[in-house]
């Protein structure tokens, strides 16, 4: 569902109005209110009711959303964030039970969900923990940006520039190169993935003289990453190794920061990025936006990277299928 105040309701019924007859039939999990005034909706208990409707109406598996009289659109509203977790956590489970092939999450707001007490950075670090229930551990989110031609993983997420460097450790770069690596065989259908790293420093610390983080951490990973078969680059400039990606030199980059990766994706394609979040036992996939307030209040939001986030979490499961047999 996303913020029911943000864009998440519209985009979600443009993309069902737009949809073709190859696109996979999906359902949403919030209020039905939030959409009978803009399309035909067929309330669902099941993933099978669910595709049956799809050609006809959206199929929406419903879940309540008290005070919906005071819903204005634009207006984010605390109240309505245990219903945000709710859909979240309803839509995991469906996942994890085999119910739906993968889940695409609407921008959430976290400063909402925060003032509800919500605990989490976000909705990465939520749905992993969602993943290890049952006794098991959380399995460790990568955070993927698809876009513009470009595939890139963020060793570190939402950390001040300040702080990167208590995050960057060789285990943690490592699993995220493991964790890379294997999904885009799995996922992506890749047979022999050629990865990079971009450097911290400019010019990827050219020999140690703006820096020495890539010759005493980021290097030393990428050879133990050689020698257990990871096709890995030292660190590149990342001033060009975006580049070399597009030229075909890579097929996935890891970025040391959040901006570092998301800047070049964005610039490519502002509209059409995806986020995803690698490493879990279940497919995800969401708009690479926020809830976009304004845009809901005017009426102006734009689907094209709901649809390519239903796209991308279709071709993950199209891989995985020829993975698993």
């Amino acid at each position: 569902m996303g913020d029911p105040a943000g864009c998440g309701p519209q985009i979600t019924v443009s993309t069902w109005r737009t949809r073709q007859h190859d696109t996979h039939p999906f359902y949403v999990i919030g209020d039905p209110r939030l959409y009978s005034d803009y399309a035909p909706v067929a309330p669902v208990q099941t993933a099978s009711d669910a595709q049956n409707a799809f050609a006809d109406a959206l199929p929406v598996f419903p879940i309540e959303l008290p005070n919906f009289e005071s819903l204005v659109v634009g207006k984010p509203d605390p109240a309505f964030a245990p219903t945000i977790i709710a859909s979240i956590e309803s839509a995991c489970r469906h996942c994890l039970n085999g119910d739906a092939a993968g889940m695409i999450t609407n921008p959430i707001s976290k400063a909402v969900l925060y003032e509800s007490g919500f605990s989490f950075p976000g909705h990465t670090e939520f749905i992993a923990s969602l993943c290890g229930e049952k006794g098991n551990p959380a399995p460790m989110p990568v955070m993927m940006l698809v876009g513009g031609g470009l595939r890139v993983a963020l060793a570190t997420i939402h950390v001040p520039l300040l702080q990167v460097l208590d995050h960057l450790t060789p285990n943690g770069l490592s699993e995220t190169a493991m964790i890379t690596h294997s999904a885009l065989k799995q996922r992506m259908g890749i047979s022999d993935p050629k990865l990079a790293f971009t450097g911290l420093n400019p010019h990827a610390g050219e020999n140690g003289t703006i820096g020495s983080e890539e010759q005493d951490l980021i290097n030393p990973v990428a050879a133990q990453l050689r020698a257990k078969g990871v096709d890995i680059s030292d660190a590149r400039p990342a001033d060009t190794v975006f580049h070399e990606a597009l030229q075909g030199q890579f097929d996935a980059i890891i970025a040391m920061t959040h901006d570092q990766g998301l800047i070049p994706v964005k610039t490519l394609d502002m509209w059409g990025g995806v986020n995803t979040t690698l490493g879990l036992p279940i497919i995800r996939t969401s708009p690479d936006h926020g809830t976009a307030y304004e845009a809901a209040a005017s009426r102006s939001c734009r689907d094209d990277s709901l649809r390519a986030a239903l796209a991308l979490a279709a071709e993950f499961a199209g891989h995985e299928d020829k993975t698993h047999v």
